[in-house]
């Protein structure tokens, strides 16, 4: 294997079987994604090797360690082939879908992607609550989708923590996060904290926010503080006196007791200040608003879905 200083190429199982296949069937090229299906190029083949340029190549061998490693990502470098995943108190990789890639965590995916586009349901959550010129307090940031959604959608500010340096590790060699498709990013806009988010908000300013996407990993023992009402009451000083709420839960039909899980999340929320608490089944999770001063805000989400 030949290796180029400053190329990075990204494979999996997927382009991997089309690459053995047309090595196979003799072809001279292949069309295919090495990004991660931000764009399609056309490869030579050569011999049993796929030709990624003058100085970089891979043989037929690497191509079925690849195979064989179902549901990993590997980057091709020169420092040679690697997966993009990290064992450091668990096990965290990063999976390959039919678009952007999801964060799996000790065999849990941090993403929808079974049912709904992982790219789909980012977009869709900062859209309920974004707006144009917003300041975003993205909590639990993971891969980053959603502040790239929230500047795509507009917001001059994006506030992004994650707490964990494996899960920023891993979205740091994701080149969805620098390569968004064909728009452009803004990445500026972006402040990525590494903190925990229930000790950070306490030095956030009252009423800063005019949005928050909240979306904490599934409810467990660990993570239960992201779903209490002393969370949701720093959330609500946080936001300005107009401002809008979407806080992931999961899909109630997935959870034990799932009426009794999202309605007492429900009422935490209403008991914190929140209104107009809403569950939205297709995105799994809660919609909330925050009005004060006796000023008036359609519910965004009743017009947009059903």
């Amino acid at each position: 294997m030949k290796s180029a200083i400053g190329v990075n190429y990204y494979l999996h199982a997927g382009p991997a079987r089309a690459i053995l296949d047309a090595i196979e069937d003799g072809k001279a090229f292949v069309d295919l994604s090495l990004d991660l299906n931000l764009s399609h190029k056309r490869f030579a083949i050569k011999g049993d090797c796929l030709v990624l340029d003058e100085h970089l190549e891979i043989d037929a061998k690497g191509l079925a360690s690849i195979v064989a490693a179902d549901q990993k990502v590997f980057v091709l470098n020169h420092e040679g082939l690697v997966p993009i995943e990290v064992r450091a108190g668990g096990y965290y990789k990063l999976v390959p879908t039919d678009t952007a890639p999801t964060l799996e965590i000790d065999g849990i995916k941090m993403h929808r992607s079974k049912d709904i586009d992982p790219l789909v349901d980012a977009r869709l959550k900062t859209r309920l609550v974004v707006k144009p010129r917003d300041r975003v307090l993205d909590t639990c940031g993971g891969l980053g989708y959603s502040a790239v959604f929230a500047v795509k959608a507009g917001a001059s500010q994006v506030v992004s923590t994650e707490k964990s340096q494996p899960v920023i590790q891993i979205r740091n060699q994701n080149p969805w996060l620098i390569a968004h498709g064909d728009t452009p990013i803004d990445l500026d806009r972006i402040d990525w904290i590494n903190a925990d988010i229930t000790r950070y908000i306490r030095d956030l300013e009252d009423a800063s926010f005019d949005a928050i996407v909240h979306d904490p990993p599934r409810f467990t023992a660990g993570t239960g503080e992201l779903y209490g009402k002393e969370f949701y009451t720093q959330l609500f000083r946080v936001m300005k006196p107009v401002s809008r709420l979407f806080h992931y839960t999961g899909s109630p039909k997935k959870i034990k007791h799932q009426d009794r899980f999202i309605k007492n999340a429900i009422k935490r929320l209403e008991q914190a200040g929140f209104s107009q608490v809403v569950f939205n089944d297709r995105l799994q999770g809660i919609h909330a608003l925050k009005k004060c001063l006796g000023k008036h805000l359609e519910p965004v989400w009743k017009t947009t879905f059903k």
